[in-house]
């Protein structure tokens, strides 16, 4: 399974204790997977669709705890793609419907369907950890995060996906909106968001794993950065290293090395015999010993040399 599903598995599982907070999750659960239809005589119908059967038992537990109502559920399978089951859950009595509807702040006095969050669901804390908490399960979703980090939540109603980022945006996170095709999608890239939202969720099995990728992805690039680091500095030197041995036996091939003055006769038979190590190396070996801007002055002054003699070739 993928980490959004464990994610989402993880979430369903946990049962909000308070009845303001099972208020506040059912509501969000029927925002984002409920449907409601209006038929004939005024009659009104909710409906709540899930893919997932944890999801469908905690719509009919909170129902019964919240209401007293009774549900019916039907299972049907999907036709296309993924051969999953779709749960629907029902009220079959109208008077249950209109008192559901009306306690989710779905329909007002008049009968009339309402769109955006009651105030009254937002009010505490743990009442808008649950409400985020239905929304992710009805409409969320999250990437791996061995790729790159990415949690979304698809809106269909533009106005609501900016309540979302409101609600969001009270945790210091940083949501964002974009277009997809009818849907809104409410969006976190940071590493440090997406963890935090989990957090405030309740998901702390799937904010572990989260960490626990991440902090290996984080040693990972920095082991590849300092590898990377160094290869490239051992790449200099050697390329340098190469140069240096070049000018030197061109030197004493077209003038001697016992023409050049002694400091740089000394360097350059240091170099012959020791091609391979670095300049504060060189410079170590030396009596008196010099530091690697004193060597690296006086390959300078080798290199001029051997300018000039090829010029003058």
């Amino acid at each position: 399974m993928s980490f959004s599903t464990d994610t989402k598995n993880e979430l369903a599982r946990v049962m909000a204790q308070k009845l303001c907070c099972q208020t506040a999750e059912l509501a969000a659960l029927a925002k984002m997977d409920g449907l409601v239809q209006i038929s004939g005589r005024h009659r009104i119908s909710l409906h709540l669709i899930t893919e997932s059967a944890a999801v469908a038992r905690k719509v009919i537990t909170y129902l019964k705890n919240l209401y007293g109502v009774q549900t019916d559920i039907l299972i049907k399978k999907k036709n296309k793609l993924k051969k999953n089951n779709v749960y629907l859950v029902r009220m079959p009595t109208q008077d249950d419907v209109v008192k559901v509807l009306r306690s989710l702040g779905m329909l007002d006095d008049n009968g009339r369907l309402v769109d955006g969050i009651k105030p009254d669901l937002l009010k505490r804390e743990c009442c808008r950890r649950a409400y985020l908490r239905g929304i992710f399960l009805g409409g969320g979703s999250v990437s791996d995060p061995e790729g790159d980090y990415h949690l979304e939540i698809l809106v269909s109603d533009e106005d609501f996906s900016h309540l979302l980022c409101d609600i969001l945006k009270r945790y210091d996170l940083a949501a964002g909106i974009n277009r997809r095709k009818n849907w809104d999608v409410v969006y976190l890239k940071g590493s440090e968001d997406i963890i935090k939202l989990l957090n405030l969720m309740g998901a702390h099995g799937a904010l572990l794993n989260f960490e626990n990728v991440r902090i290996y992805k984080d040693v990972r690039n920095q082991v590849n950065r300092l590898v990377n680091c160094e290869t490239a500095n051992l790449n200099k030197t050697v390329n340098a290293a190469v140069r240096q041995v070049e000018d030197i036996r061109l030197i004493d091939k077209a003038i001697g090395l016992a023409k050049l003055p002694l400091n740089l006769r000394t360097i350059a038979e240091y170099r012959l015999t020791y091609p391979d190590i670095s300049l504060k190396e060189l410079g170590e070996m030396m009596e008196p010993r010099i530091g690697k801007s004193g060597v690296n002055h006086r390959m300078r002054r080798i290199q001029r040399i051997a300018e000039k003699i090829r010029g003058d070739m």
